[in-house]
């Protein structure tokens, strides 16, 4: 009797263990054996620019890490930070860092502070059609033309045909990395056409001989690639890993995670492994550039 008695115990301990793997709970305690053991489901929501890496990166851990379940999607940056906030996602994937007031209501909300993790570098790269002549451009005409101040492509060295801009929606962070490094905050032209993904950038330009748009770096196939000049008297600038990592390319940027207080359980396990050898050699495979090591 005693004996079924300890049986039924150990059964009951071991049903109750926690599986999720979020941050600032119970799951935070989980331990390695367990998480090595039953399955754990991993949310990762936000940047469309980083959501193809995301998606690598979770096929290549879950390979490493059957135990646990990484589910990635995108909507933009403003759409997985306002996740994190609501405490529907485990990491945030964001092209551009939070603001002061995205951290205030995280810690309003959830009473934890935001934490950024930097975890790949990106050229923000300006796209023309293929058969546009353009080899380069500088930052203050360029925010010219999207400001709707500039119209003909000859106003910056081009043929005398009309500028089509194309962009994105505004709850994408690669879009408020623009505003901010190449408009200096002003508005867009109101010609500018908003799209809801680099890639339907890209599928724009392709198909439009007088387009330009903006995007990652990785998703630059089958259009043309200007190099950038900081302003008139600079040299033109190739988007580069070398020249992402020193910061000589005039757009280079950080991609980050963010999480809710320190990652703890499968967050953590997958956060490290982001920053690892093997997570950074995802990153030259899809097309962004690894962080620099030091």
């Amino acid at each position: 009797m005693k004996l079924a008695a300890l049986c039924m115990f150990l059964l009951a301990v071991v049903g109750c263990t926690r599986t999720d793997g979020g941050q600032g709970g119970p799951s935070g305690s989980t331990s390695a054996t367990s998480l090595m053991t039953e399955k754990t489901s991993l949310q990762v929501k936000g940047s469309d620019t980083m959501v193809i890496l995301g998606q690598r990166w979770a096929e290549s851990f879950m390979k490493e890490n059957p135990a646990v379940s990484v589910q990635v999607t995108g909507g933009g940056s403003g759409t997985g930070i306002a996740a994190l906030i609501n405490g529907t996602t485990d990491i945030c994937q964001a092209s551009r860092p939070m603001k002061d007031k995205e951290k205030e209501d995280l810690k309003a909300k959830r009473g934890q502070s935001a934490v950024e993790i930097k975890v790949a570098l990106d050229a923000l790269a300006i796209y023309v059609n293929e058969k546009n002549p353009m080899t380069e451009i500088a930052l203050p005409d360029l925010g010219k033309m999207f400001r709707g101040e500039l119209t003909q492509w000859k106003d910056v060295g081009g043929p005398a045909t009309k500028v089509v801009l194309y962009g994105r929606e505004n709850s994408s962070g690669t879009y408020s990395f623009f505003k901010e490094h190449v408009l200096g905050n002003k508005d867009f032209a109101s010609s500018t056409q908003a799209l809801a993904g680099t890639s339907a950038v890209v599928a724009a330009v392709k198909g439009d001989g007088n387009g330009i748009g903006y995007g990652g770096i990785a998703f630059s196939e089958g259009i043309h690639v200007l190099n950038v000049k900081k302003d008139a008297s600079s040299p033109a600038v190739k988007p580069s890993l070398e020249s992402a990592q020193s910061g000589t390319y005039p757009l280079s940027r950080f991609l980050y995670f963010y999480t809710a207080g320190e990652p703890a359980g499968a967050s953590k396990r997958f956060v490290e492994w982001v920053k690892s050898d093997a997570g950074q050699k995802v990153i030259e495979n899809v097309g962004y550039y690894p962080l620099a090591r030091n």
